[in-house]
């Protein structure tokens, strides 16, 4: 019986995933990467504590894709310039990071990444205002044109 409930909220949660990441916008997507990463990180926290180490090792290898084959993915270097090498760097630091954290079992290495996650995810948070202003503007400034 807990079995299929299980896999219902399983389901369900997939689905709700999914259908947002059909209706997100770019920067929407990058933000759902982060809270993706540091969500992981907090289970990967808790199975350190309890000493679940292949649940640990499962939710450290999560971040690591999301960080690697999302975030530092997404990365345009030519249009980024600077600013996305050293991003680039970054993330290749926290993953290295959690290499550490993986094998050591080392919560504070957990700790940094995340602080690290949290502070990238506040600062791509806070231009999206920006992003949706500069948006409506432009068809404002279209609708008036028509």
């Amino acid at each position: 019986m807990f079995t299929s409930s299980s896999n219902a909220i399983s389901a369900y949660q997939r689905i709700g995933v999914e259908t947002g990441i059909e209706a997100a916008d770019p920067h929407k997507l990058i933000l759902m990467l982060f809270e993706g990463a540091q969500e992981a990180l907090a289970k990967a926290r808790i199975h350190i504590q309890h000493h679940e180490i292949p649940e640990k090792g499962k939710m450290i290898s999560k971040t690591i894709m999301i960080i690697d084959h999302g975030l530092k993915a997404s990365l345009d270097i030519n249009a980024g310039g600077d600013l996305a090498v050293k991003l680039q760097s970054l993330y290749d630091y926290m993953s290295h990071r959690l290499l550490l954290a993986n094998v050591q079992n080392n919560i504070e290495i957990v700790n940094e990444v995340n602080a690290l996650l949290a502070e990238l995810h506040d600062a791509w948070k806070a231009i999206e205002p920006l992003n949706k202003t500069h948006m409506n503007s432009q068809t404002n400034f279209n609708e008036v044109r028509a």
